[in-house]
């Protein structure tokens, strides 16, 4: 395609993605701004969502901590942290009809939810979004940041959003419309888990070299109406065992209480499972089946479904914070704290303290005579820091650090020794007493994939009901997933051979199954021979497909700003 002008529109900070970090640093910025009289400072924050919120998928538990620092008064001003917790219950499933309940005391520390709160992180973030626009933030919901733009020394000058209007032969239709160039002093990237655009800076600038490799679960999880008789507002479980257990597989459950009647549920499959016969989506199916998630759900009826992967890999596996002219934020760079089951509020501190030192340095640039609501100037002077090392600096003096360095262990514990030794070595860290070294998990989760040959053993999964059970179209269906369909697919093959001549004799194609949508498909053609085919259109953004491809020839770009699920109060 010809060289596109394009509109160029200029911030003193641009934020890509408008969930608990992006917002989180976008009002601390503000809050700042304000309160130390700089009101002209001004900040973006794009969100390839139709709305903020529509691409937010959790369980959720939020432990309120950042959110106490950041809304002291958030009681008073609305934030929909409407059920607290009630009760907190443990489980090992032992079989396909029992279950252990673990008793309080056996269960780590670290997994009590004492104070915490049931909610949709959906409705938290749609919140967020409000007090971010009240304090002036320009939020701009259906624009994709499609690129990293650089200025000639290499120091990250913006983003460029998504052309409108492509079709599906990388052409202009008549509907087309060029994204937009937005350039700041300084662009911070929210994006959540595997980030395409985080992904790419940290193999640009080597931020991961220090760090061990990240790892990664796939959360699959469906939001059911119940029968009020069988409802128990604030009630959190979780647990762990069958199904997963039958392929050696780590990973967990929940089930919370929240308001209306409904209850969140789902799994959590660590993508460093090695069956290549094994299939998270029917795995979570099963999993409904057992008496102790049953009983809740007979008689209830599914109202919406959804998928993300979620980052796992901790203190261990987090890369340098910072290059020239940005930062990663909340799970772009992955704060999750594992042993908690949580993330969302160490994504919302990382942004506070990110933003924190984004107004600091503006303002001192400010005070040596630079201006404000425009983009950094490198010809002449340059007043501002390129690098906000800062930031690095408040989080290594952080409760955020040391959080996540206290738990460091619990992730390599499980994927090295199994749920029972894992979980009693678990047990003893954050219990009894801090081990005093550090386990390492270096394999990456595509790497740890058995060959079919290698993997005798094939779970049994039962054709799904259409009650308690569903599969995988239904459930995209109920996930409000829409995309334009005249556009480039954006899952790209790095060599579009691999899926049928490598992956398919290997490892039966493990794409048909770890991607939750039933985007890939192998299909036979009229004379026999097999090909590869993409539904991009199901796509719900959970990024899977980027992590497991065990050739990892399957790169996730964003489609047209707009487009994905849509989810409600998820």
């Amino acid at each position: 395609m010809e060289h596109i002008e394009r509109e160029a529109m200029e911030f003193d900070v641009v934020i890509v993605g408008a969930g608990p970090s992006g917002l989180s640093a976008a009002i601390k910025i503000r809050q700042l701004a304000i309160e130390n009289n700089l009101p002209d400072l001004s900040v973006c924050v794009v969100e390839k969502g139709s709305e903020v919120g529509a691409h937010i998928l959790s369980g959720a538990v939020l432990e309120p901590r950042a959110m106490n620092e950041l809304f002291p008064n958030w009681k008073e001003e609305g934030a929909p942290l409407n059920v607290p917790v009630t009760g907190d219950e443990t489980y090992f499933l032992l079989s396909d009809s029992k279950a252990q309940k673990m008793p309080h005391w056996m269960v780590p520390k670290s997994m009590h939810n004492e104070g915490n709160y049931v909610v949709s992180l959906g409705n938290v973030v749609r919140w967020l979004g409000q007090k971010a626009e009240e304090l002036e933030v320009s939020i701009f919901p259906g624009f994709a940041a499609a690129e990293v733009l650089y200025h000639e020394d290499g120091t990250v000058k913006g983003i460029q959003t998504g052309d409108m209007g492509i079709g599906k032969n990388g052409e202009p239709t008549h509907n087309f419309t060029p994204g937009y160039e937005l350039h700041a002093k300084y662009t911070l990237f929210a994006e959540g888990c595997r980030g395409h655009l985080g992904k790419r800076l940290i193999a640009k600038y080597n931020l991961d070299k220090d760090a061990d490799p990240q790892h990664y679960g796939i959360g699959i999880k469906e939001l059911w109406e119940i029968d009020p008789a069988k409802h128990k507002p604030g009630l959190v479980m979780h647990g762990a065992g069958w199904p997963l257990s039958e392929t050696g597989s780590t990973g967990g459950w929940w089930l919370y209480h929240a308001e209306n009647n409904q209850v969140t549920m789902g799994m959590i499959v660590d993508l460093s499972y090695e069956n290549p016969h094994m299939y998270p989506f029917m795995e979570m199916q099963r999993w409904k089946t057992h008496p102790t998630i049953k009983q809740f759900l007979e008689g209830g009826k599914r109202i919406s479904y959804g998928a993300r992967a979620v980052v796992k890999g901790g203190f261990n596996a987090l890369p340098k914070l910072t290059f020239p002219g940005g930062c990663l934020i909340g799970d772009d760079a992955g704060f999750l704290n594992f042993s908690k089951i949580k993330g969302s509020h160490t994504a919302m501190k990382s942004g506070m303290l990110c933003g924190e030192a984004v107004f600091e340095a503006i303002a001192a640039g400010v005070a040596k005579g630079g201006d404000l609501a425009i983009a950094r100037v490198l010809e002449g002077e340059d007043h501002f820091d390129k690098e906000l090392t800062a930031y690095t600096d408040k989080y290594n003096n952080s409760w955020l650090k040391e959080e996540l360095y206290s738990s460091r262990n619990f992730g390599p514990a499980m994927h090295k020794f199994g749920q029972w030794i894992g979980g009693a070595f678990n047990f003893i860290d954050q219990n009894i007493f801090k081990v005093p070294f550090t386990l390492h998990d270096l394999k990456q989760d595509f790497a740890v994939l058995k060959t079919v040959d290698a993997s005798t053993f094939k779970p049994n999964y039962p054709k799904p009901d259409g009650k308690l059970t569903f599969d995988r179209l239904s459930s995209v269906f109920v996930s409000n997933t829409v995309h334009e369909e005249n556009q480039p697919a954006h899952l790209k093959l790095t060599d579009p051979s691999i899926p049928v001549n490598v992956n398919l004799p290997k490892w039966d194609e493990p794409a048909q199954r770890y991607c939750p949508a039933g985007v890939y498909e192998i299909m036979e053609n009229d004379d026999g021979s097999k090909r590869f085919q993409i539904n991009a259109a199901n796509c719900v953004h959970c990024k899977t497909c980027d992590i497991k491809d065990p050739s990892q020839n399957i790169t996730w770009v964003t489609p047209e700003g707009g487009g994905g699920p849509n989810y409600p109060n998820m």
